[in-house]
């Protein structure tokens, strides 16, 4: 599989100390930088001028997560603000194909994200496309939450979609991610684990990182 990538979620960051708290996550693989519009989620979380602080005050690539109504006509204003990658939810996305290849073009990343009730066979036209598959573990909205423990169903089942079609994209999920599941979660496909309160609520969050990327690294080598 590679190796496995963490991305601290910076929706569980003290906000009043950006900067401080991205340089405890210096060795992180990527920042996963939530977008929530207060629509698509009951929630309102953080725009292109955070997005634009985030780039300024770190080196680790950032993934911008946009959950979000209208991912067609917003795509370029975190492009323009230097996201790295960009996932957009297929529930949201009424153009998928292109707003995915128009990232691509630009480059830039590009993802599609799946609701927990989301089944994983509406990928089937567009999985050779896509450079990210994000798995949502929780209902997208607040940090914090459990993970549900149907995410490792479809795990296998993105996987397997995936050797059929002969394709390698990142297989990413979010959402309860600690050192207590991710070999579970690895072990069944995933690449990429983005983990929030894990890692800013711990008492060491730089130590909390190197631990899940040995953990998950442990795990894909025994998968």
């Amino acid at each position: 599989m590679g190796s496995i990538k963490i991305a601290p979620s910076v929706l569980s960051a003290d906000m009043a100390n950006l900067k401080g708290e991205l340089d405890k996550i210096a060795g992180a693989d990527y920042v996963h930088f939530d977008v929530m519009d207060g629509h698509f989620t009951g929630n309102l979380t953080f725009g292109v001028d955070i997005l634009k602080a985030v780039k300024r005050s770190t080196d680790v690539p950032v993934d911008a997560h946009l959950m979000v109504s209208n991912p067609d006509e917003t795509v370029d204003w975190y492009a323009d603000a230097g996201a790295d990658m960009i996932t957009v939810h297929y529930e949201a996305s009424t153009h998928l194909h292109r707003t995915l290849t128009y990232l691509q073009q630009r480059g830039v990343k590009a993802g599609v994200v799946l609701n927990p009730a989301t089944p994983v066979c509406v990928l089937e036209s567009i999985i050779d496309v896509v450079d990210m598959v994000l798995l949502m573990s929780v209902n997208p909205g607040f940090g914090g939450q459990s993970f549900i423990p149907g995410t490792i169903a479809k795990l296998h089942e993105l996987k397997a979609m995936c050797e059929r079609h002969g394709v390698s994209p990142m297989i990413e999920v979010d959402g309860g991610i600690s050192s207590k599941n991710i070999a579970e979660v690895v072990k069944a496909g995933a690449n990429v684990l983005v983990a929030g309160s894990a890692v800013f609520k711990s008492e060491d969050p730089a130590a909390e990182v190197t631990l899940l990327q040995k953990l998950g690294n442990e795990a894909a080598q025994e998968a």
